[in-house]
């Protein structure tokens, strides 16, 4: 089973101060919790109401790992390189726990906002998670929790395979040029203290290390890597992300010709997060990028 998350929940409507507040972090050492290659058949399953319960096949451990403050290099950073990039990018939305607010002003912004990023020619938004670290909270209002494992969400199988399940019609023609799944991640109240994303530079992880796992939904069956450990691996993360920042990056792209392809990400425990710091509030929207 994956790690548990136990944030103190008493701490759920602190407000963390923000002034100047990314100049005090840097490089650290943390934990990332990585798939050990058994041979074993991985299945990750999704149940329940909502769909927020999860439970995992496979054998994990854990590894000390450099996560480099990226903030310093924003500038350098871009989808068809290192795979992910931040981006200041304030949203018009005013209650990410709105799901009606979502699909008519968030779903039509973010895919504005990637065909922007990206340069596709179509965006199309088929998915959000909406996640929370504190256990009550996700009971109460059927959210997800931070998953605390190195992944990448999509396979060379299941990205193709996710454009015929959505665009069966189209998906003959779309799957002849290139396509790009491209994922957007940011804070939906208080800045991120707790449960940070880590995301790994694409050009330090080989397909060696990537695991096939199967992914069980209610109503269909799809494919995700999990991420075994490697050395070379280079961590990065944004300390303190706000409400106004997006973290973009792409889980997989149908060309294969250098750029960068499958980003592994995970949530991890900073070992200076403080005793008070919130639990972590989220949003992640998955779109379909047409070249």
């Amino acid at each position: 089973m994956l790690p548990t998350i136990k944030p103190d929940a008493s701490a759920m409507n602190a407000q963390v101060e923000t002034p100047a507040m990314h100049d005090l972090v840097a490089d650290l050492i943390a934990d990332i919790t990585y798939t050990v290659a058994t041979g074993e058949k991985l299945v990750n399953e999704t149940f329940g109401p909502g769909n927020i319960l999860r439970q995992n096949t496979g054998t994990y451990e854990q590894r000390p790992m450099r996560i480099r403050d990226a903030r310093p290099m924003r500038g350098e950073l871009s989808l068809d390189v290192q795979g992910f990039t931040l981006v200041d990018q304030k949203s018009a939305m005013k209650n990410f726990l709105d799901i009606e607010e979502l699909k008519c002003v968030y779903y039509p912004e973010m895919e504005r906002f990637v065909q922007a990023m990206s340069g596709a020619k179509r965006v199309v938004l088929f998915d959000h998670t909406l996640r929370s670290g504190d256990e009550a909270e996700r009971n109460e209002k059927l959210l997800r929790e931070p998953i605390l494992a190195a992944h990448n969400d999509y396979t060379e199988w299941s990205g193709p395979n996710r454009v015929r399940e959505l665009l069966p019609d189209e998906a003959d023609d779309l799957l002849k040029r290139r396509f790009a799944i491209i994922q957007v991640w940011r804070a939906i109240d208080n800045p991120i203290v707790r449960n940070p994303l880590s995301i790994a530079d694409a050009r330090s992880v080989d397909m060696k290390d990537l695991i096939i796992a199967e992914r069980r939904f209610p109503h269909r069956i799809g494919q995700t890597y999990r991420a075994a450990y490697n050395a070379a691996h280079q961590w990065y993360w944004f300390p303190r992300m706000t409400r106004d920042e997006a973290l973009v990056f792409k889980v997989y792209d149908s060309d294969a010709d250098g750029r960068a392809r499958f980003v592994p990400h995970t949530s991890f425990e900073d070992p200076a997060t403080p005793a008070d710091a919130p639990p972590r509030h989220s949003i992640e929207i998955r779109t379909i990028a047409f070249f």
